[in-house]
């Protein structure tokens, strides 16, 4: 299970003096209202900057970073993600996951057979895909329905799906 959940990424600054856009990477948009402090990861280790302010333009997050206060001090964190400790993430309802927490599980068939490993999930709109690295070559794309995905199990690191003949 991850310790850090990311966010968002920085997309663009706004401004001259050190706000950023966000490009979400969470559902839920608002979260970022109650955002106190984020994790940058720099060098191989995560730096927590304090969340001045956050306001919105058009439905989009734009972050305020104490201590960033010049266009300059944030031009270079363009495409960087923004994380937060687990602890601090959005609680999750019965049945939701953390898409970081299934990539990398072990996929099996209903037989108890190994597919192969979960590699991605795509979001689509309707329902997310699965994408599945088969241990016998290639990929195989899984819609994520009750009638497909049968069992996840993110602390096993198992899912269990059922091939519809269709895939």
């Amino acid at each position: 299970m991850l310790d850090k959940i990311q966010v968002g990424a920085i997309s663009s600054t706004h401004g001259l003096k050190g706000e950023v856009y966000v490009y979400p990477t969470t559902d839920d948009v608002e979260r970022f209202e109650d955002l106190s402090r984020v994790l940058i990861s720099r060098g191989g280790e995560y730096i927590s900057f304090d969340v001045e302010y956050v306001k919105f333009f058009k439905g989009r997050p734009i972050l305020k970073l104490k201590g960033l206060d010049r266009i300059e001090d944030v031009e270079r964190l363009k495409g960087t993600p923004l994380w937060v400790p687990r602890e601090e993430a959005v609680p999750l309802e019965e049945g939701e996951y953390f898409i970081g927490d299934l990539i990398g599980c072990i996929v099996y068939l209903e037989d108890g057979s190994r597919l192969g490993v979960l590699d991605d999930v795509m979001q689509t709109g309707a329902n997310d895909v699965y994408v599945v690295k088969k241990d016998v070559g290639g990929e195989i794309l899984i819609p994520v329905t009750y009638e497909c995905v049968l069992a996840i199990e993110p602390e096993q690191e198992r899912i269990v799906v059922h091939l519809l003949p269709e895939i």
